[in-house]
């Protein structure tokens, strides 16, 4: 059986039998059966079901909250958040597929050439916890969209979340077998990238992951879309607004208690006013309001799970053995951790190297926008970055100097329907959402007429 547990109370929510190697196939059979058909549905119809699928998602949206509320400890109002995201994302791509895949007409000698946009089958989704239904969501409607069928693995302790998205296409009235979730263990993964009836892979999780679902699918030679982790830093130059700066960064790094790929990660923050503005930043953290996540107070949750909460112990002890001091929390009581922000991080802690998903962040100080852009660019993700500044004259020439996917301006990184996704360097590579998310998976086939 596979289990999930409420972060917040230690109880069950949900359990389901794991499938074995039998349902497993009989899944991907369906599939490629229902791709076939799939396949030759007209883009108008394609719209109509997707339209269906979010009025579905607003229809019930108390019921989808509640289950992400339950089974990953974020606050319930975050969690209706992300179903309204995942609802604007159907209207989003039922509205704009069809230009978006619209041949490409290139002039050449020939009579007519063009590239078409094909779907190419069966597209596999291993998907993480933190965002239950958007990181599914934001992979399922572009490949359903664009004609493929997506089968999902999910993450063990969402499992819930994971059967409700599928609920949600059956409800819409999406013919069986254009998304399926396979409630299976890690184990099971490579047998199913190597299945010949599967055609790609879109993972977004560990580098780790990455890693080894790159390497599979590669001696498989299968497209892969890897979105991994970030160590976003947040740059707050002396020159911000410094009122609305602090309030962006609380929400950049406590957002679902942290526990994010783009939140921001590490406040470097330069010298001149480094003190003014941690002074605020306390006070704006020492704000957040712990509680039950199902209560529409609360404003920061649990982590997901206890031994995510104990490995971010381990990361701040590493911290404070190495110099760091502790300014506001540094407690944890099972799997709540308290926020925390430390001072006098340096680049040689955990803190600073690795990837903190949790509610810890860490002050490192600098003198200029070099110093800025070298602590910012130190490190081995490429994800996004922050910049606070009102030169904008600034900003657009710093810009090009950062080793990332995302460079966002007085904003914290977010991912946006219209605007690509991913990121550089351990991050991953490949984009979702716009258009150049629905065109990963598909077939781009030249097509050149002569005329005699």
């Amino acid at each position: 059986m596979i289990k999930s547990i409420n972060p917040y109370n230690q109880e069950m929510v949900y359990e389901i039998s794991e499938f074995g190697r039998q349902d497993i196939d009989k899944a991907i059979d369906r599939a490629e059966l229902q791709y076939k058909l799939w396949k030759e549905v007209p883009f108008s119809e394609r719209s109509v079901l997707m339209r269906a699928a979010g009025e579905e998602l607003r229809k019930n949206s108390s019921e989808y909250a509640q289950i992400i509320t339950q089974e990953m400890g974020k606050p319930i109002i975050q969690s209706l958040a992300e179903v309204e995201k995942c609802a604007n994302l159907c209207d989003y791509y039922a509205e704009y597929a069809f230009e978006m895949l619209a041949d490409k007409v290139i002039e050449t000698e020939a009579h007519k050439s063009y590239v078409s946009y094909e779907p190419i089958g069966i597209v596999l989704a291993i998907m993480p916890w933190n965002y239950p239904f958007w990181q599914v969501m934001r992979f399922a409607v572009p490949a359903l969209m664009a004609g493929n069928v997506g089968i999902l693995k999910h993450a063990s302790n969402v499992m819930k979340s994971a059967m409700s998205i599928e609920k949600i296409f059956e409800r819409a009235g999406f013919p069986p077998g254009c998304f399926t979730n396979l409630p299976i263990g890690s184990k099971m993964v490579e047998e199913i990238i190597r299945n010949p009836k599967v055609k790609a892979v879109t993972l977004t999780g560990s580098e780790a992951a990455g890693r080894a679902v790159a390497a599979i699918a590669g001696s498989e030679i299968k497209k892969t879309v890897l979105e991994l982790g970030g160590s976003n830093a947040l740059v707050v130059f002396a020159d911000c607004n410094l009122q609305q700066t602090v309030k962006t960064c609380v929400q950049a790094r406590f957002q679902n208690a942290g526990q994010s790929c783009i939140a921001g990660k590490r406040l470097l923050v330069e010298s001149s006013i480094a003190a003014e503005f941690t002074k605020a930043f306390l006070e704006g953290v020492s704000k957040l309001r712990p509680g039950d996540p199902l209560s529409e107070e609360t404003t920061i949750g649990t982590m997901a799970r206890i031994d995510l909460a104990e490995e971010l112990e381990k990361q701040l002890q590493d911290a404070l053995d190495k110099g760091a001091e502790v300014l506001h929390g540094g407690k944890r009581n099972k799997a709540y951790f308290e926020p925390t922000v430390i001072g006098s991080v340096t680049t040689d802690m955990a803190i600073f190297k690795e990837e903190v998903f949790g509610p810890v962040i860490g002050i490192t100080t600098f003198k200029d926008e070099e110093e800025a852009v070298q602590l910012s660019n130190n490190s081995p993700f490429g994800l996004g970055v922050t910049i606070f500044t009102e030169d904008f004259k600034k900003a657009s020439r710093l810009v090009p100097k950062f080793d990332e996917g995302a460079v966002f301006v007085n904003e914290l990184v977010k991912s946006d329907q219209r605007l690509p996704f991913g990121g550089t360097k351990n991050s991953g590579y490949g984009r979702e959402l716009s258009q150049d998310g629905i065109q990963e998976f598909v077939n781009k086939k030249t097509v050149y007429i002569n005329k005699y």
